[in-house]
């Protein structure tokens, strides 16, 4: 049984049709970075809030409180939501963050640096991708 040559030049379409635009590959990197941080920040915040319910809990401060419940879904919303929201969420996680940090130093706001680090630079290249910014 003989078989057919298929050497065609496929090549030329199939990379066009892959190729992308500077656009999508910037939109691409910052989406890792911000997903990255959301990782974190939920990591974290799984740490605060058992550290409030454990056998010796934290204090019921305003910082304890604040990293326990918004990291995670301000992250989130920055990471995954339309272009002129993710902007603002991605201020306001920082804002957050750096907040609960601020008040929870010696306690469990150091676990959030992290997250801190990565959201930072994801919400700079995300100002630098979209127009206008």
């Amino acid at each position: 049984m003989t078989m057919p040559d298929v050497s065609v030049a496929t090549s030329a379409p199939a990379s066009a049709a892959v190729q992308a635009g500077p656009l999508r590959e910037r939109a691409a990197s910052s989406r890792w970075w911000l997903q990255g941080a959301l990782i974190l920040a939920g990591a974290a915040q799984v740490l605060t809030v058992s550290a409030l319910v454990s056998v010796d809990p934290l204090a019921p401060a305003w910082w304890s409180l604040l990293l326990a419940i918004a990291p995670a879904p301000v992250v989130a919303a920055a990471a995954f939501g339309p272009a002129p929201v993710n902007r603002l969420a991605a201020g306001a996680g920082l804002a957050v963050l750096v907040a609960g940090i601020a008040g929870g130093i010696v306690h469990t706001g150091l676990f959030f640096v992290p997250a801190l680090v990565v959201l930072a630079v994801g919400a700079v290249k995300l100002w630098r991708e979209q127009p206008g910014g």
